[in-house]
């Protein structure tokens, strides 16, 4: 036989408050005005100094032989707008922010720097994961040209498709494997994926990698991005 204890009064307003909080925690955690608080906000913080604590800007990610080259028509492409943004006339790459020596960078310029090259596999935030060989310069060479500030310690990164950005923090972007990408498979890099220039690293998940860009700015604080505006992680380390 089983015996139900009595409900009181002050357990009934106990339970009645408990659910009350799970769907108050619930809403903030869901709310998608305001993604980085409540519940979903600790998350991610939480989420983030763990992410932090296991790090190692030593660590680079394997590279792969030639042969598990993703079919370029089956790596998808992406981009927030209704179209592919067209490239400016005269685009050139600035980087500014704290740093002793701001500059302005064509294609031209960026191509007679140093060149670095890795194949490795690119993982997204949806589930699926392709593999691409890219070819540009480490950011870390470009840190080093315009003489970034110690002061910074996050860099944004800005495209010119209307209202696309990221911000990292500065320990990722001067990973020897985090590169401003301008070639693609042994090819010049295509619209689709990003033309003329676009951020390509091997530890963030893709929605990091800006397409398009236009400025990279060295800046003290960090500023959010398109994506993590909405709720995405703000880390997102692979």
């Amino acid at each position: 036989m089983t015996f139900l204890t009595p409900r009181t009064r002050r357990g009934f307003l106990a339970e009645g408050l408990g659910s009350l909080g799970l769907v108050a925690l619930g809403a903030l955690a869901c709310d998608s005005a305001r993604p980085q608080v409540g519940f979903l906000g600790l998350m991610e913080r939480v989420n983030e100094r763990l992410e932090r604590a296991l790090f190692d800007p030593r660590r680079l990610a394997p590279e792969l032989p030639r042969e598990d080259e993703t079919d370029p028509a089956l790596f998808p492409q992406y981009r927030i707008g209704p179209d592919f943004p067209e490239e400016p006339v005269g685009w050139a790459l600035s980087v500014g922010g704290l740093v002793a020596r701001p500059l302005t960078l064509s294609l031209e310029a960026l191509r007679g720097m140093p060149s670095t090259r890795l194949r490795v596999r690119h993982h997204c935030v949806e589930g699926w994961s392709a593999v691409a060989a890219w070819e540009g310069v480490r950011l870390s060479e470009i840190a080093r040209l315009a003489g970034a500030d110690r002061r910074a310690r996050y860099v944004e990164f800005r495209s010119f498709e209307p209202g696309y950005y990221s911000s990292w923090d500065l320990e990722s972007a001067l990973h020897p494997q985090t590169v401003l990408a301008y070639g693609m498979n042994g090819a010049p890099l295509m619209t689709e994926y990003g033309a003329p220039l676009r951020l390509y690293s091997a530890i963030k998940l893709g929605y990091k990698m800006v397409k398009y860009l236009s400025a990279v700015n060295f800046l003290p604080v960090r500023t959010g991005g398109y994506w993590e505006n909405q709720g995405y992680e703000w880390f997102a380390g692979v």
